[in-house]
């Protein structure tokens, strides 16, 4: 005889001392614990947490971007002045280098700085939220799919360290390219 063990729906978060999972291993089911079965559950928690992790790393370096766009650092250029000059007023006799600010011209005079920099923040802010879903969507069911395969109920603590995960793995890819852009 086979007994079926009913998981109920649980709320998000849901998080659980999981020292409970360590404590009697024989058992699919620790009393204490909150487990996902559904592919719907698992997804919407894998998105709930990816949203957490994944959007502040976008907006820092968005909120970068914005603030490099508004307020551009001046190029700097060196040029020579002549001290002296030899006697026959062609040639200098000796040169000072000095440091001069300069600003670049404006290569889209009908934009502005402000425009520009607000469609670049949308754009880090869209990008974030558009490969969080899409990323929760791909980890999330396939994690679904392989806790369903092999018979196995997730801990809600799965998705969390997935969220994790994907986010870190998301800010190795983010920071490089950014810098190169600004």
């Amino acid at each position: 005889m086979t007994t079926e063990i009913y998981v109920t729906a649980v709320t998000w978060p849901s998080l659980y001392n999981p020292a409970i999972e360590l404590s009697d291993s024989l058992h699919p089911i620790q009393p204490g614990a909150s487990y996902l079965v559904h592919p719907n559950d698992i997804f919407r928690f894998t998105l709930y947490w990816t949203l957490i992790f994944h959007i502040p790393f976008y907006a820092i370096c968005g909120i970068y971007a914005f603030l490099n766009f508004v307020f551009p650092p001046s190029r700097r250029s060196i040029t020579t002045f002549p001290l002296q000059t030899s006697p026959d007023n062609h040639l200098p006799a000796d040169s000072n280098q000095t440091e001069q600010w300069i600003k670049r011209p404006r290569q889209n005079v009908r934009r502005s700085r402000l425009a520009f920099a607000l469609l670049v923040i949308l754009a880090f802010l869209f990008l974030s939220l558009a490969g969080a879903v899409i990323g929760a969507a791909v980890v999330g069911f396939i994690l679904a799919g392989v806790y369903a395969a092999g018979g196995f109920y997730m801990s809600t603590w799965v998705p969390f360290v997935w969220a994790v995960i994907q986010s870190l793995v998301g800010l190795l890819a983010i920071w490089p390219s950014v810098i190169d852009i600004i």
